[in-house]
């Protein structure tokens, strides 16, 4: 029994001496068997094809709104306020009576006036018959030549007389006329200053209302002197036309409504204002609706040339850094290339490139953040891309994400 037990004992340990070399191997055989991992997908990429085309040259700016002609309408004459000829906030024309001031005073002067001419007009006859008289007797020695001499000395005074007279009656007449406050020129009359009974024109001259004139219309804004001075050396090297007697503006208003009519330029100032280091310019536009009222802010959209050979990218395709503007575009072997670039402007949503692509170059607009150059990306058109990915999120259960 005891020998029995040692040779299962020996038989056993032979049979694991036996057993572990070829374990090992068909453990290392098994591990053999195994593919190595497949290689990860190229990053997807949406992608816009850059071609060179003439770009309007659009700025956006903000601007606010003046009237073309304003005028202050004030009394001219002292007197007493009688009414209110117009309705405040109504359209006048020029000459249009808009204030009646109390005219008996008025009247009274230029009967006194009146009169006075009629009293310097008779003693200019007078005088002119005396020294008539005088003239005449003079040859036959009835008079002296000194009584003569005062005799035309009266007459020349008399008749001065009556044209100072005649000033008088002008200047009462004038003021008479003032008593009917009229419309210096046609517009939009505003709010009544002062009201009836009040004592106007006492010793300043009292503002009663103002009139403006809204259509057309002034929008003021400025822009900065270095977009100026850029656009200037664009236009010296060629790659810009600049539209120098239609430059076209664009209103936007406060909702985000777009004005239905274009206007021009109509002022550019000379100089550069030291505290923002822009130059204000004003625009004038048709406002036939009155839609536009003075004061309000709008937006401004200058379009002032044409970039000659320029590219349009989307801004989200545009990225800086310290060396500034760059683009990442996908290179004919699908790997992505970093290209430095000049982007001169935005029109909309897009920025106007001048140099640095050439046509056909596939700008990366999304997925820019798996792109780094050398790398390798599957490029598809940016909108094929937006669709694609309206239509997940649209087959997307209401209650969350596929799964």
């Amino acid at each position: 029994m005891a020998g029995a037990g040692y040779l299962s004992s020996f038989a056993r340990t032979r049979l694991r001496r036996a057993v572990a070399p070829a374990t090992l191997v068909a453990l290392l055989s098994g591990c053999g068997s195994h593919a190595p991992p497949p290689a990860p997908h190229p990053a997807q990429v949406g992608v816009v094809v850059a071609h060179s085309q003439s770009v309007p040259l659009t700025r956006e700016l903000v601007g606010r709104l003046s009237a073309t002609r304003a005028a202050d309408v004030r009394a001219r004459v002292a007197g007493v306020l009688l009414k209110r000829l117009y309705k405040e906030g109504s359209d006048v024309r020029q000459g249009q009576a808009l204030f009646q001031i109390d005219p008996a005073p008025l009247r009274a002067a230029l009967d006194g006036a009146e009169a006075a001419l009629a009293q310097a007009q008779a003693n200019a006859t007078n005088a002119h018959v005396a020294a008539q008289r005088a003239r005449e007797l003079i040859p036959g020695g009835l008079v002296s030549r000194s009584d003569l001499d005062n005799a035309e000395a009266t007459e020349r005074s008399t008749g001065a007389s009556v044209q100072q007279a005649k000033a008088g009656v002008g200047s009462a007449r004038i003021n008479l006329s003032y008593a009917t406050v009229t419309a210096p020129i046609a517009g939009r009359a505003g709010q009544q200053g002062v009201t009836e009974g009040a004592l106007v024109g006492e010793g300043t001259a009292t503002l009663l209302t103002t009139v403006e004139q809204i259509d057309p219309i002034y929008v003021n804004f400025n822009q900065p002197a270095v977009d100026i001075e850029r656009l200037r050396r664009a236009q010296s090297a060629g790659s810009v036309s600049v539209a120098r007697d239609a430059v076209s503006i664009r209103l936007t208003l406060p909702d985000g409504t777009p004005y239905p009519h274009a206007g021009t330029l109509d002022f550019l100032d000379v100089h550069v204002d030291p505290a923002t280091g822009a130059v204000a310019l004003r625009g004038i536009l048709p406002n036939p609706e009155h839609q536009l009222l003075p004061g309000l802010f709008v937006g401004v959209r200058l379009t002032s040339g044409a970039v000659n050979h320029g590219f349009l990218v989307p801004q989200a395709g545009l990225q800086r850094d310290a060396s500034g503007p760059y683009v990442l575009v996908v290179g004919p072997d699908d790997k992505v290339i970093q290209k430095r670039v000049v982007a001169e402007a935005l029109t909309g949503p897009e920025w106007i490139v001048t140099d640095g692509l050439i046509d056909g170059d596939r700008v990366i607009v999304s997925g820019t953040q798996n792109a780094r150059p050398g790398t390798l990306v599957a490029a598809v058109p940016y909108a094929e891309q937006g669709e694609a990915a309206r239509a997940t999120s649209a087959a997307a259960p209401a209650g969350g994400p596929a799964r």
